[in-house]
């Protein structure tokens, strides 16, 4: 059983940054794919970034990308978000998930292809 907690979430001017954290439990070893989605209201789910940590390869989308830094600490089983030069539009609900099918190497897959999640982080950005 995969349990995923997200902290690091607020409200921030327009600029500045935040650090989410998602700390993975019920595993001996963090999974092969990790992810960050994120869902403003009325909007569909849409893919932040990925990392593949067996490797450390990183994708991003593009709205996000030299933005947005996805990154592991293995020995904490923890994966984190820093996100800077905030922008309004960013404002959303972040949510870490996994995929825990075993062997994976391709990470850039959509939000039905991940299999745990964690409960979000809200962030808001506005002056």
């Amino acid at each position: 059983q995969v349990q995923l907690v997200e902290s690091g979430g607020g409200s921030v001017q327009p600029g500045g940054s935040l650090r989410l954290t998602c700390v993975v439990s019920g595993v001996t070893h963090i999974t092969n794919c990790m992810a960050w989605f994120r869902q403003a209201p009325g909007k569909e789910r849409e893919r932040v970034a990925t990392i593949y940590t067996i490797g450390d390869n990183t994708l991003y989308a593009d709205s996000v990308k030299g933005r947005f830094t996805i990154s592991q600490d293995g020995a904490k089983n923890t994966v984190y978000l820093q996100m800077n030069s905030l922008k309004p539009e960013d404002t959303a609900m972040y949510y870490c998930a996994a995929r825990t099918l075993p062997g994976d190497r391709y990470c850039w897959l959509p939000s039905s292809m991940y299999n745990a999640w964690g409960q979000g982080t809200q962030v808001t950005v506005s002056s």
